[in-house]
């Protein structure tokens, strides 16, 4: 009876050991369904049930399925966004300028806009809409509709008879977008007939803009000799005239001044001078008084400037003259800025540049110079700074109006005016260039 019961029970055993393995291979079951399908979250149930030799597992897995809703932003149905039509070749204007209109707030309302070149053009523009960001296409026109400009009309010009005529040679203008317009002429001129002729001039842009102005051109058998009958202009008395508080008074020089006794020059009232350092016309020249100037100004306890004098017409040009003045200056820090002195106007076509041309050249001298620790401004006239360079050129750097009259009507800033170019001053034989500073450069 005892064996009779011990077998029952081995077969027992048996039968529960082979349900065990079975309920273990099942058990794998569930991780392969999660896996597969990632989007379900899954609950596990285990009932275990014992016995006085082994324990049986049961699984039991049910599934939640959780849908999301997506709502796609739309822009307003009543957007207003509107620009201008027509704006001109080379005008600086923001994304915020060229809006016209609109009743939704810009993303990037101080971009620049492209008006480098005539034409259409489109323009993606960004704005935003109850937290979210929309574009809208724009279109507009680049257009040229300014005239060129007069820069010499050229009056009391010589022309040697027998000599081939060309009028460019002449007179001197420039257009804002075309680098080559067309000049003409109405009368007639005999060029190997000495007389004077009166002719009517017109230049014609790309555009169609065109601009006319009455001139005499003489011929004669040789160029007239023109007496100097300029008042000349004592240092002393040149600070009486313009003298008052916080004001400066100084000089510029270069290898036409010659010998400077820069110490005499001091002791006359001078606070500053500007040294011409080299020129440019098919290669860079060191003045020849450059370094004598230089240590001899410092010498005698003088803020010193520097200008730079360049015919260039490039960009990488001008770039290189900066490169070169910052070598021979050599880590020297100078009080005052270098100017830059570009005066081929009377026949600046003759330079196959627009107006904008020039003003981004000086611009990119200036930004070299920068790298180097200089720092720069702009000499010119006062008809080329109304005429010529433009209002972001003159506010970016200080601005030397050169000027020669007793009071000056430029309306522009300026901190240094250059009011005489007959000045005399103790420490110099012969004429100096007198100059005014209002404020530091």
């Amino acid at each position: 009876m005892k064996r009779n019961l011990t077998a029952a029970a081995a077969a027992l055993l048996i039968l529960v050991t082979g349900c065990g393995k079975n309920s273990s291979t099942s058990d794998s079951r569930p991780e392969e369904a999660s896996s597969a399908e990632t989007s379900s979250s899954e609950t596990t149930t285990s009932t275990t049930t014992t016995t006085a030799t082994s324990t049986i597992t049961t699984t039991i897995t049910s599934k939640t399925t959780t849908t999301t809703t997506t709502t796609v932003p739309v822009p307003p149905e009543d957007l207003v966004l509107e620009g201008m039509d027509v704006v001109g070749v080379y005008d600086e204007l923001t994304l915020s300028d060229l809006i016209v209109d609109k009743n939704v707030e810009l993303s990037s309302p101080d971009d620049k806009v492209d008006t480098a070149e005539t034409g259409e053009h489109e323009l993606n523009v960004k704005y935003k809409y109850k937290d979210h960001e929309f574009s809208k296409k724009l279109s507009y026109t680049v257009a040229d509709n300014e005239p060129p400009v007069v820069l010499n009309a050229g009056w009391s010009s010589v022309h040697i008879a027998g000599t081939p005529f060309d009028l460019s040679n002449y007179v001197g203008f420039a257009d804002n977008y075309d680098r080559s317009p067309v000049l003409t002429y109405s009368g007639d001129i005999s060029p190997d007939t000495p007389g004077s002729y009166p002719i009517t001039c017109y230049v014609t842009d790309s555009s169609g803009n065109e601009t006319s102005w009455d001139t005499a051109i003489t011929v004669a058998e040789s160029k007239p000799v023109v007496p100097d009958n300029n008042d000349r202009v004592w240092f002393e008395d040149f600070m009486d005239i313009y003298g008052g508080e916080g004001i400066r008074f100084g000089i510029d020089v270069s290898t036409w001044q010659g010998d400077v006794d820069f110490e005499a020059v001091r002791d006359a009232g001078c606070s500053f001078v500007f040294i011409r350092i080299g020129y440019y016309y098919d290669h860079i020249v060191m003045d020849d008084y450059f370094w004598q100037n230089l240590e001899r100004a410092r010498a005698a306890g003088l803020d010193v400037g520097l200008y730079f004098y360049t015919t260039d017409n490039t960009e990488e040009g001008v770039r290189e003259h900066a490169r070169w003045i910052a070598e021979q200056l050599d880590g020297s820090g100078l009080e005052l800025p270098i100017a830059f002195d570009w005066e081929e106007f009377s026949n600046f076509q003759q330079y196959g540049m627009n107006i904008h041309d020039l003003n981004e050249i000086y611009g990119a001298f200036a930004d070299e110079l920068s790298k180097y620790g200089y720092r720069s401004m702009l000499y010119s006239s006062k008809n080329f700074l109304n005429n010529f360079w433009s209002s972001s050129s003159k506010a970016a750097r200080p601005v030397w109006l050169a000027h020669f009259v007793d009071e000056t009507d430029y309306e522009g800033d300026y901190s240094i005016w250059q009011a005489s170019c007959f000045g005399r001053i103790p420490g110099i034989a012969g004429d100096v260039d007198l100059n005014i500073m209002y404020y530091e450069p």
